[in-house]
């Protein structure tokens, strides 16, 4: 009889071979980003080597253990997962039991670069660490189990949530979670910046100190433990890591078998619902709201522009992945250039960062659509047709993008209190949301990809997360290359120390607004043709997973 574990391990290479397959620019987009990925590895690996003897390699090795742990953790619910071929909702109807799932899983897991980048990180931690006979049978054991527990939470937590995050409430709270940690990275910033100034990571040691009893930061703890002699130590810190892979474990167990066995809402709701009846949520849809068309429709522009734009703000209020995806970056935006500017360390043309992460809204303007975009494109019949529509859509997202631009211009002058430079950064700010928009239309259609609206945990469909990374920072790179010019006026204008209020300066925020103007309505007019001659790759593109 086959075996399950290698069955899995198989249907997972298989899967990664054949979605590869289907693409070019997706064999090379995993590719590249892999590539990349593993040289940063590489890096990791051979500096976590050069620690090796350092007073400061445990502090190191064990908050990087731990902050990797984190990672693995959270990361899977709000981003685009290193795993995404093995949903376990897809197993649903499989004949398979929990606990000889859970092993196939864990080590199918284990297959992907995410995994190689982790047993990077964690040999070099044990390496850095381990000294003497007792210390390498440590990190003999450590490496895997850290790797082991960092790999099963992820799956665990995944797992434990899918009921959650597939469903309308539990996909809003997920908005919430992305709030939580764009808060959290700039607070972990600001943090490492206190220490710099705090006396390094002498500061860190009573932290690490606590961490180093944390799974699975307890098992490099316990190679350095063994290192230095403290076997019963190590010996506890050994266990307590593999206490909580098997709490992992068996957690992971019971909710795949809550997953396969029990009846999710949907079902429930189908089999209360009676017979041939109507939801009052659908009665009061069917019989309108009591408002005629005109009460609406006078505020939006005519025809195809204002539907456009109402559909595309509707879809930010109500679709969970936009709406998380909008205010994420709209909070990021915020607390980037205010957060510095409060540690006096910044500077006013960091505001342009607000404008850089709404740009980036552009970057997959029809992977909202899913599958419901072939509707758009029976209505798009010439490349006229296909620039009205990335003009609404543009539209819509500058009603929220200038002045949540022009509001933290003002804020973080405001904070270094530099009025002076306001409307050369101001000007830069606009430039550069023309540019995102530009290189957004273009990249909407070159490289389009499905948002799944069936998994909360998922950004995108299986072999797509490299299109997602490289499309925007590619775009965000051109953007910044087209803005070259406006970047050059600026410096001039700050080399030349003009006074506020002075002409050179409310040059550069006239020459930036139509300069964005310009780089936008060409992108759009570039896009356009090649947009309404791509739209059937472009459903294909949005409508897998």
């Amino acid at each position: 009889m086959t075996s399950l574990t290698g069955t899995f391990v198989r249907l997972k290479l298989s899967l990664l071979r054949n979605g590869l397959r289907q693409s070019s620019k997706r064999t090379a987009a995993y590719v590249t980003s892999g590539v990349l990925a593993l040289l940063f590895a590489a890096a990791q690996l051979l500096g976590l080597v050069l620690l090796r003897g350092s007073e400061q390699a445990p502090v190191v090795v064990v908050l990087l253990t731990a902050l990797v742990a984190v990672g693995w953790a959270v990361v899977p619910l709000l981003f685009p997962s290193g795993d995404e071929t093995l949903d376990p909702t897809r197993l649903v109807m499989l004949p398979l039991r929990p606990r000889p799932l859970v092993r196939a899983l864990l080590v199918a897991s284990l297959v992907g670069i995410g995994p190689l980048f982790t047993l990077c990180l964690v040999l070099g931690s044990a390496i850095a660490l381990a000294h003497g006979p007792a210390g390498v049978v440590a990190a003999v054991l450590a490496v895997p189990l850290a790797l082991v527990v960092c790999v099963a939470a992820a799956r665990a937590v995944a797992a434990g949530n899918v009921r959650l995050l597939t469903s309308r409430r539990g996909r809003d709270l997920a908005v919430l979670s992305g709030l939580v940690v764009a808060v959290g990275v700039q607070f972990v910033n600001f943090g490492f910046q206190r220490l710099s100034r705090a006396g390094g990571l002498d500061a860190l040691e009573p932290v690490a100190e606590i961490v180093r009893w944390l799974p699975p930061a307890s098992a490099l703890g316990a190679v350095d433990s063994a290192s230095h002699g403290a076997y019963g130590t190590a010996a506890a810190q050994l266990l307590l890591t593999a206490a909580a892979l098997g709490a992992l474990l068996a957690a992971w167990g019971r909710s795949l078998h809550r997953l396969m066995t029990a009846p999710d809402g949907s079902t429930l709701a189908a089999l209360s619902a009676p017979a041939g009846g109507t939801s009052k949520a659908a009665s009061k849809a069917a019989s309108g709201s009591g408002r005629g068309p005109g009460a609406e429709s006078r505020w939006w522009p005519a025809g195809r522009t204002g539907t456009v734009m109402r559909r595309s703000l509707q879809y930010m209020v109500r679709d969970p992945k936009t709406k998380a995806a909008l205010i994420s970056w709209l909070l990021v935006g915020l607390i980037v250039p205010l957060v510095n500017a409060f540690q006096g360390t910044g500077s006013i043309y960091l505001a342009c960062f607000s404008a850089g992460m709404l740009g980036a809204q552009t970057y997959n303007q029809f992977g909202q659509d899913g599958d419901a975009f072939w509707m758009v494109s029976l209505t798009i019949s010439t490349a006229q047709d296909a620039y009205v529509e990335l003009r609404a859509r543009a539209y819509a997202l500058l009603l929220i993008a200038l002045p949540f631009t022009a509001v933290v211009n003002v804020a973080t002058a405001a904070t270094l209190g530099d009025w002076r430079s306001l409307p050369d950064a101001v000007g830069l700010s606009l430039g550069l949301l023309g540019a995102m928009f530009a290189t957004g239309a273009v990249a909407s259609y070159r490289a389009p990809y499905t948002v799944p609206q069936g998994s909360g945990f998922k950004s995108a469909a299986p072999g797509q997360a490299g299109i997602v990374w490289m499309s925007i920072f590619g775009g965000m790179a051109a953007a910044a290359a087209l803005c070259a010019p406006l970047i050059g006026l600026t410096v001039w204008v700050n080399v030349a120390d003009a006074p506020a209020g002075s002409a050179a300066r409310f040059l550069v925020l006239v020459a930036g607004a139509g300069y964005g103007l310009l780089l936008g309505w060409a992108g759009l007019r570039f896009a356009a043709p090649r947009t309404a001659a791509r739209l059937p790759e472009i459903l294909a593109a949005v409508s897998k997973g």
